[in-house]
């Protein structure tokens, strides 16, 4: 039975590590930059509830992903607007964001659905799973039959999308001359100026990307793990994202493993709760819940004082004459 319990959890671990791999990348665009993208709470919610409601209405799950990014990329905009080019507190733009589209995503669910801030089940509109060649000729086979239909096998095409994107990101970030020119705007924007790299188009060009990234995130909660958009699904995920960035040095392959690490501890909540554990006991499903923050307080505290973040994180930039 131990056994089983573990395999479920390595398994819960890799389905919801996406929904914070797709949002820690969109904030390593950001940041990496220079623009503190605290908002990714808020575009997540907007990408989900936008996803959710567009799948449903069409039928259609990547119509809906279709929509989710556009509504992700425009929140990345204003953002971006007011960060960037009126060069505003970044960190009350972010704030701002993810508090809008918590009550904004509530209401407009309501006035469309009726359904309590939520929308209906998505049905035939959720994502199909990936089946992997040869599933049916191992699924009887001890161990190899668990980890290639299921460990490995048996999801979303989003998982395995979410899991590409690190030598992807890997690559732009520290191979390409797009990458070169934004770790120069995050690090010294004077500097990347003086050498003709055009700062603001190159943060906005980061944002957009971060919008595109997030959107993945809502999507994936609303489309693939929930089925529907509920009022604050998200729960948190922006800022664990956030944290995976910190734990991750600003960094792709920390960063996931980073994401990795929140999603072990989310799956093993989902699994201990409602259990009787041996001397302690069944544990209050409150205190179950606070195990993913109780890990990321741990986790700022210990290595904060330790992680370098771009020097002109949250900075805005004013050209020198």
């Amino acid at each position: 039975m131990e056994d089983f319990q573990f395999a479920s959890i390595l398994v819960s671990t890799i389905r919801y590590a996406p929904v914070l791999i797709f949002a820690a990348m969109a904030g390593l665009f950001a940041e990496r930059s220079g623009v503190v993208d605290i908002g990714l709470e808020g575009k997540i919610l907007a990408s989900a509830f936008v996803s959710a409601g567009v799948a449903y209405t069409y039928q259609d799950p990547w119509i809906g992903i279709a929509a989710g990014i556009l509504a992700s990329v425009a929140l990345a905009l204003v953002q971006a607007f007011v960060s960037i080019t009126q060069k505003g507190n970044q960190l009350v733009a972010g704030i701002a964001i993810n508090i809008a589209m918590s009550g904004l995503t509530f209401v407009v669910a309501q006035y469309f659905f009726q359904q309590g801030g939520r929308t209906p089940d998505l049905g035939e509109a959720r994502l199909a799973t990936v089946v992997l060649p040869g599933s049916d000729l191992v699924a009887g086979v001890p161990g190899l039959g668990w980890f290639w239909t299921r460990l490995v096998g048996g999801h979303s095409p989003l998982v395995y999308f979410a899991f590409a994107l690190l030598p992807i990101v890997h690559w732009v970030l520290f191979h390409s001359r797009f990458g070169l020119r934004l770790r120069a705007c995050g690090e010294n924007p004077h500097a990347a100026d003086a050498a003709g790299i055009p700062v603001q188009r190159t943060r906005y060009s980061a944002m957009i990307i971060a919008g595109v990234l997030c959107s993945f995130s809502g999507a994936y909660l609303s489309i693939v793990q929930s089925g529907f958009f509920l009022r604050d699904m998200s729960a948190g995920a922006g800022y664990l994202a956030l944290t995976a960035l910190v734990f991750g040095n600003w960094r792709p392959l920390h960063t996931v493993l980073g994401c990795l690490m929140f999603g072990f501890f989310a799956a093993v909540q989902i699994q201990i709760e409602g259990v009787d554990l041996p001397l302690v006991g069944r544990i209050p499903g409150s205190l179950i819940q606070m195990i993913p923050y109780i890990v990321t307080v741990v986790v700022l505290a210990g290595l904060m004082a330790k992680s370098v973040a771009p020097k002109a994180l949250g900075k805005p930039f004013v050209k020198s004459r």
